[in-house]
């Protein structure tokens, strides 16, 4: 017979009290399935085994509503989650055996009278907004088919294809010759089983010979690289044909047509300040510009998705998706969000943005990059 644990058996075999579990349970997050001969609820072996995946999630700081996406995902199974928990416990290890390293060598250099400058002082966290934001991305970001359609068609008649930054794979095509690469560990553990093969390393110098790939694609990742223009370049030496999906931070794009950074998040601005422009992107590669439009249902959860849906934005599992806002700041992100609540509310934003709702796609800045070349 199966054996059944009661709720006190599982809290004291899990390290967490009984009013965890209770609290799992009222809000369905991990329901005990079974009943003991005295008529107790009691946990069956899957129910056991769910509750596992929850802590393991838990105790790496993901927030319940995003756990909850995690484990009721039907495309993943008990070996999927098993393995993407150990990536990402490996990658924390690693990521904490570097901060160590670091730490360590300023330690050194503080005994020997020697100051190290803010630059060095901050490249102990250069590494740690992308693998924050890459461990809540199962819960919103998925592909996007409308879009993913004007991406696949600009890779033209390609077989091979390169997917640089390529994160969780969302993007790639299913039916060409796909070789990842992304520096991410959280991300590449996030890969779903029979994705295509990924390699560990940056745009800035891939592991590849000159024109090894009919094309190279990248979605929404540029801005996260260290040097945009020499990933770019990097991509047109290994292939022949370059599709980049990114966005317009200029006034009249990104920042000003979107009323979320117009009213709420002026901060984006300096976020993008000394950043190449789209222009100066696409001439790096000799690319053209096409304008793509967001549909007011957009499946892909980046950061102007919502723009029909405001209400999106006042959910936290939303916003740690986004890299913008972890990167503007707590306080900043704090007072937006609160401002948007308040306005939503009173209906000041919809008389703010009365043209919204009968749109059923916009255009806020997003553009495709494509250059070819014999």
């Amino acid at each position: 017979m199966e054996e059944h644990l009661t709720v006190g058996r599982v809290a004291e075999l899990a390290g967490v009290s009984v009013r965890t579990l209770h609290h799992y349970d009222e809000i369905g997050l991990v329901q005990p399935s079974a009943r003991t001969s005295a008529g107790y609820r009691a946990y069956a072996a899957g129910d056991v085994e769910r509750l596992r995946e929850v802590l393991a999630y838990r105790r790496l700081g993901f927030g319940l509503r995003e756990i909850a996406d995690l484990v009721d995902d039907p495309t993943t199974d008990a070996v999927a989650h098993l393995h993407r928990l150990r990536g990402l416990l490996l990658d924390q290890r690693d990521r904490a055996a570097a901060m160590v390293t670091a730490i360590d060598r300023e330690l050194e250099a503080r005994a020997m009278g020697i100051r190290t400058t803010p630059e060095e002082q901050l490249k102990l966290f250069e590494t740690q907004l992308y693998e924050t934001i890459g461990a809540a991305y199962p819960a919103t970001r998925r592909t996007e088919p409308r879009i993913a359609e004007r991406v696949w068609e600009a890779l033209g008649d390609a077989r091979t294809v390169l997917n640089v930054g390529a994160g969780t794979g969302s993007y790639e095509p299913p039916d060409r010759d796909v070789t990842a690469v992304e520096p991410s560990a959280v991300m590449r553990a996030q890969r779903p089983a029979g994705a295509a093969p990924c390699v560990a390393a940056a745009a800035e110098s891939l592991p590849f010979e000159d024109r090894s790939f009919d094309a190279a694609m990248a979605f929404s990742t540029v801005h996260h690289w260290q040097d945009p223009i020499a990933g770019l370049r990097e991509m047109r030496r290994v292939a022949k044909r370059v599709v980049v999906f990114t966005h317009d931070a200029g006034d009249t794009g990104w920042r000003h047509r979107f009323w979320l950074t117009r009213d709420y998040l002026p901060e984006v601005a300096g976020l993008v300040a000394g950043r190449p422009s789209v222009d100066q992107l696409a001439g790096a590669i000799g690319a053209r510009l096409e304008p793509v439009l967001i549909p007011w249902d957009c499946a892909d959860g980046f950061f102007e998705a919502y723009w029909r849906r405001p209400e999106a934005y006042l959910d936290d599992h939303v916003r740690r998706a986004v890299s913008v806002w972890t990167r503007v700041g707590a306080q900043a992100e704090h007072r937006a969000v609160n401002s948007l609540r308040e306005d939503l509310a009173s209906g000041r934003w919809s008389e703010r943005n009365p043209e919204l709702a009968g749109l059923d796609a916009a255009e806020l800045g997003l553009r495709l990059l494509v250059a070819w070349r014999a």
